[in-house]
């Protein structure tokens, strides 16, 4: 509140400050009324196109001769002499039509253009009157002030320091609440600009990427017609063997692609190994369960390493028709008993016969850790071309960038190959013509597992406050290391 009541002093002031403020207005109003540009003489239209010589051209374009007479001595030799110079006429003839029809044809256009700039002066003129008239309107308009803000009470503004000092405040806190709403909504509108701007990098990476494997392997193929794939062996059936045989001998080349070593194993074992370590059938499906909406309305999807058939389990619920695939026997069967479509085929074997945009999705979990790298890129490649436009492919791995799941989960299984860090399969969909590519970090350790923090208690010394601080934050650098997610998703579209 004020300590003091207004003066007449301090009316007076007021009342300087209004003069002088009106002062300025009026001189700045001068200067505006000065500076308002006059509309320059529109230009003269430019004058009619030159058809004096048309009407001749169109007239005297035929220069051949007529034929003459045959009859005769003389009528055969000129007649002869007019079949020799005739063609050289004709041409010099069309040549003459062309011309003729060229300058005909820019005529008109001329004319059209003679037209269209006297129109289009014509409207500039009318517009820069209009801008002269509004200046004049505004100067009018702007003079007009002064005399109606002379009009009030002057005095009134004595009586607004009286306001309440808290009304003020409660204006003040609204528009600076307004002002934090503001630059909140601007920080998501910048991040929605950069997450555009990245996904256009990443399409961009992507196709040029594609472009780049494309021609590599139009110049490979070329150098080796006929010859197999890099790192394929190429199966032949010995004549008239069995389809089973032949279909044993490719699976089993396929596997050693793969990597696995699950050839090496008794099936049983692989199944008691899956119950054992990976968990029950129903934390599974629980895990899994989260990855059901992003094949929804989907059908035709294959479950590659099916295993034990959580997932075709979660996706016939849902009512997506869906296949598996696993080159254990045993899992295949289980998948079987419970009335699961599975074949116990390779993957890759299965995506290169499945005809083009054939599948409408395609999930993997905790199996491209078992592929050679070779192996892996080139089912990615065979995967994106069996996909339809606007399938999903989700393949979920151990996440080795989390140190206790590659010491506690990678190295356990024997069956594992070579860990894949996320950024790596981000590129490699990124780079087999996917888009959209997301990795989805899953499986956190509970906070229990990670290193804890020491509790600094008020009136701790400031050197010890010191140690205890650095200790907190070595164990927090620790935990993002060691104590992280223990798996990861990559999500991708093929567009």
């Amino acid at each position: 509140m004020l300590k003091r009541p207004v003066t007449e002093d301090d009316c007076a002031r007021l009342e300087r400050e209004r003069l002088a403020a009106d002062r300025a207005y009026n001189d700045a109003l001068t200067s505006l009324d000065r500076s308002v540009p006059k509309p320059p003489p529109p230009p003269s239209a430019p004058g009619a196109y030159d058809e004096q010589e048309v009407t001749p051209l169109n007239e005297a374009w035929r220069v051949s001769p007529s034929e003459p007479s045959a009859a005769g001595v003389r009528g055969r030799l000129s007649h002869a002499i007019w079949r020799l110079v005739v063609p050289w006429f004709a041409r010099q003839e069309a040549f003459n039509a062309r011309v003729v029809a060229h300058i005909n044809n820019n005529v008109r256009h001329q004319r059209e253009l003679v037209v269209s700039i006297a129109a289009g002066l014509q409207a500039v003129s009318d517009q820069a009157a209009l801008l002269a008239r509004f200046h004049s309107h505004l100067i009018l308009f702007l003079q007009q002030i002064t005399p109606y803000t002379d009009t009030k009470d002057r005095s009134l503004l004595g009586h607004v320091a009286l306001v309440d000092e808290q009304a003020i405040g409660a204006v003040a806190d609204e528009l600076l609440r307004r002002s934090e709403v503001m630059q909140a909504r601007e920080a998501r509108y910048v991040a929605q600009v950069r997450a555009l701007d990245a996904a256009h990098q990443e399409m961009r990476s992507g196709f040029a990427t594609l472009y780049q494997a494309t021609f590599t392997l139009k110049r490979e193929l070329e150098r080796l017609p006929g010859s197999a794939c890099p790192g394929e062996s190429i199966v032949v059936a010995e004549p008239g063997a069995p389809a089973a045989d032949t279909h044993r001998a490719a699976t089993s080349v396929a596997r050693s692609a793969a990597g696995t070593a699950v050839g090496a194993l008794d099936g049983w074992k692989y199944v008691g190994f899956e119950d054992h370590f990976r968990g029950p059938r129903d934390e599974i499906r629980r895990r899994q369960a989260d990855y059901v909406p992003e094949f929804a309305g989907a059908h035709d999807v294959l479950d590659a390493g099916c295993g034990r058939g959580e997932f075709l389990d979660l996706l016939r619920e849902a009512g997506v028709t869906a296949r598996g695939l696993d080159l254990n026997h045993e899992m295949v069967e289980v998948c079987r008993a419970r009335g699961l479509a599975a074949d116990e085929i390779d993957v890759l074997q299965f995506l290169r016969t499945a005809p083009d945009g054939s599948l409408g999705g395609l999930f993997a979990a905790q199996v491209i850790e078992h592929l050679e790298p070779d192996y892996l890129l080139r089912t990615l490649e065979a995967a994106f071309h069996a996909l339809r436009p606007g399938a999903r492919i989700v393949l979920e791995t151990i996440n080795p960038a989390c140190w206790t799941a590659f010491f506690e989960s990678y190295i356990r299984d024997l069956t594992h190959v070579r860990p894949i860090h996320p950024e790596t399969l981000q590129y490699l969909l990124t780079a087999s013509g996917f888009q959209q590519v997301e990795i989805r970090y899953r499986s956190p350790l509970p906070q229990s597992e990670r290193l804890q923090h020491v509790a600094i208690a008020e009136g701790t010394p400031p050197a010890l406050r010191e140690t205890f601080e650095t200790l907190n934050e070595n164990a927090e650098r620790l935990n993002r290391r060691l104590f992280s997610y223990m798996d990861y998703a990559a999500v991708a579209v093929r567009l």
